[in-house]
């Protein structure tokens, strides 16, 4: 396991070793409130195209649990395929640091990272995908009830890089995803396509009526409806996913069981509502604080070989 650029490329046995190794870590942390400096003198770099709170916060802090340390590199230091080719940037990196955690726009660089580097490169987060983010939902909702098998995961809202991420990550772990979206806002049938030949037994189902998918989730999930890069389509946006709330109504049409996830930042009042989002139901919080756990699991698992 020498990246981790997308669910796909794991299989269960892996994406399950990794959240074990998270588990350890984060029972270890709040048993001792520290962690085996399994990755002192190590250092991981961090370049961000797109800002972050949750994950140059969650990498850092796992860096440091660990014993290691990390730097954070802004889009202009770095440049990638404007100031220096992404082969650059990663053979650089590459002979001066032990990781590379690269949050951008445009998969193809992440893609080229890993291509070039002969370290760990790990997605924080492309347009088109989000790993991180998936398995860290997967580890809370594991936490909460126990177990993942034929649990159903209803993502409500845009057909996003967080939902394929999602999808891919249901199907690895014997999940069902249902996707609820406006008319032209799923994810596009070559997407869906890619899903199935990656996981062809899994249940995936698509309808445009969020009263349905809620119907028997036990995970209702949703996020932004405008994602960065998206603000000039804010207005017609905001129009177009009306109905798509994850309200009280919503969630009162879901199993008493159920509970709601986020990835955030949050809108309240547009795709969640702030009763819902504080409510009893709700572990959206819970669900950020484990993106520091799975990544500790994961930089574990990459530059400690555990």
């Amino acid at each position: 396991m020498k990246h981790f650029i997308a669910i796909a490329d794991y299989s269960p046995a892996e994406l399950r070793h990794i959240l074990d190794v998270a588990r350890k870590l984060k029972d270890q942390y709040k048993k001792t409130h520290r962690n085996d400096h399994i990755l002192a003198d190590k250092t991981l770099a961090m370049i961000f195209e797109k800002p972050s709170l949750r994950t140059r916060v969650s990498f850092t802090t796992a860096m440091t649990h660990l014993g290691g340390t990390s730097m954070y590199l802004r889009q202009e230091e770095v440049g990638l395929e404007t100031r220096e080719p992404v082969r650059d940037v990663a053979r650089v990196l590459a002979g001066m640091c032990d990781g590379i955690m690269a949050r951008t726009f445009e998969h193809e660089k992440i893609a080229g990272l890993a291509r070039y580097a002969s370290v760990p490169v790990i997605n924080g987060l492309t347009d088109y995908s989000h790993p991180c983010q998936a398995m860290a939902d997967i580890m809370t909702i594991e936490e909460h009830f126990g177990s993942l098998a034929g649990r159903t995961l209803a993502f409500i809202g845009d057909g996003n890089n967080v939902a394929r991420s999602l999808a891919v990550a249901c199907g690895r772990l014997d999940m069902r995803f249902v996707l609820a979206s406006p008319k032209g806002y799923e994810l596009p049938q070559s997407d869906v396509d890619r899903i199935m030949s990656q996981v062809p037994d899994m249940d995936f189902v698509t309808t445009a009526d969020p009263y349905e998918a809620a119907h028997d989730a036990d995970v209702l999930y949703t996020d932004t409806w405008v994602s960065m890069g998206q603000e000039r389509e804010k207005e017609q946006r905001i129009k177009d996913f009306a109905g798509f709330c994850i309200d009280e109504n919503l969630l009162a049409a879901a199993p008493k069981h159920t509970i709601v996830l986020h990835c955030l930042p949050a809108y309240r009042g547009l795709e969640i509502s702030d009763g819902v989002m504080e409510g009893q139901q709700s572990r959206i919080f819970q669900q950020a604080e484990n993106r520091l756990h799975f990544q500790k699991g994961l930089l574990a698992v990459l530059m400690a070989g555990m």
